[in-house]
């Protein structure tokens, strides 16, 4: 009977762990490497912190997660290499980035795709955006959903741009990335590839006359201490994608892989809203900062689209023909709705 009591009481005491209040008996203790490109306090920054606080929470206390902002670690290009060979866990990036990868994420880079970020939202939650997001497996990523960038917009120091004609001639940092680089070309201007955390010294030195990025962004990098000029392009609207790199994962538990994709959704949403409540704040910010803002009137905006037209067409059809339109579907079904 002592014997039996034994092997009873270590039944017991086996199936506690497999009670609901007991799931973080299954979780080990980690600590999560977060490499971004933004400062801390921009939308990007603060939906990592979100993020780190739901790990931190949902796993008891055992999985942390280290931040590393400001390009610490790299570029995004070198950030998603470290990824896949597992020396970095987790990135948020522009999801236009990963068309190294998959080709056909270079799409969300399309000019003038989106005419609002809700209807983009509703592209990248949507089959379409869970499609892509799915495809990184074979390349050692694992996607868990998209941020907010914003609509970016061309900064220079040297005059106002408003009309396509002032582009002529302006060397402007671009992301590293054949798209970025054909559309600023396109549009008369020098398109000058590097990576975000040297944009700030090329600013400054003159090394190029402005860049292309979100409010938000202008703001938190200080580059209104370098340009004097912002005009509301628009002309390309970026999702992120937070991605964790498959080597790691793989690694993880079913419990712990499930409390990091709650995390990653309870995260997204609020990174989403603090993205566009911020967007407006940085814009009255710069203009105090002294920056000359200037609104393109609608013509203008035309005309750029008009321009840009070709590589839009080329770009879609490189990618892949059919993905393209099944794109370009979702996104007519987007603007009826919203």
């Amino acid at each position: 009977m002592k014997h039996f009591g034994k092997i009873i009481g270590s039944v017991l005491l086996s199936s506690a762990f497999l009670l609901p209040g007991s799931a973080n008996a299954e979780i080990k203790e980690r600590t999560i490497r977060f490499a971004f490109q933004n400062a801390q306090e921009h939308p990007q920054g603060q939906g990592a912190k979100k993020f780190a606080e739901l790990v931190e929470q949902k796993s008891g206390g055992k999985i942390k997660v280290r931040l590393f902002p400001s390009g610490q670690l790299g570029g995004d290009l070198q950030t998603v290499s470290a990824l896949q060979g597992g020396t970095i866990d987790i990135t948020v990036l522009n999801a236009g980035l990963l068309v190294g990868q998959i080709k056909e994420f270079g799409l969300f880079d399309l000019p003038f795709l989106f005419d609002s970020a809700k209807q983009a939202d509703a592209v990248v939650d949507g089959p379409f955006g869970q499609k892509l997001s799915e495809s990184l497996a074979p390349k050692n990523l694992v996607g868990l959903g998209y941020w907010d960038l914003g609509f970016r917009n061309l900064t220079n120091s040297r005059r106002p741009v408003t009309k396509l004609e002032d582009i002529q001639g302006l060397k402007v940092r671009v992301v590293q990335s054949p798209l970025y680089i054909e559309l600023f070309n396109t549009l008369g201007a020098n398109a000058v590839p590097l990576p975000f955390p040297e944009l700030y010294t090329a600013l400054e030195q003159k090394t190029v006359d402005g860049q292309e990025n979100p409010a938000t962004v202008i703001q938190t990098s200080k580059f209104a201490e370098v340009q004097k000029f912002l005009t509301f392009t628009r002309h390309v609207y970026n999702p992120q994608i937070l991605i964790f790199s498959k080597r790691v994962w793989d690694r993880y538990d079913p419990e712990e892989r499930k409390l990091i994709e709650e995390a990653a959704a309870e995260a997204k949403a609020y990174q989403r809203q603090v993205s566009r409540d911020a967007e407006a704040k940085a814009v009255e910010q710069l203009k105090a900062q002294g920056m000359q803002l200037t609104e393109l009137s609608p013509e203008e905006v035309a005309r750029l689209r008009d321009k840009v037209k070709p590589v839009t067409e080329k770009f879609a059809k490189e990618a892949n023909e059919a993905v393209s339109k099944e794109l370009f579907a979702e996104v007519v079904k987007a603007r009826a709705t919203r």
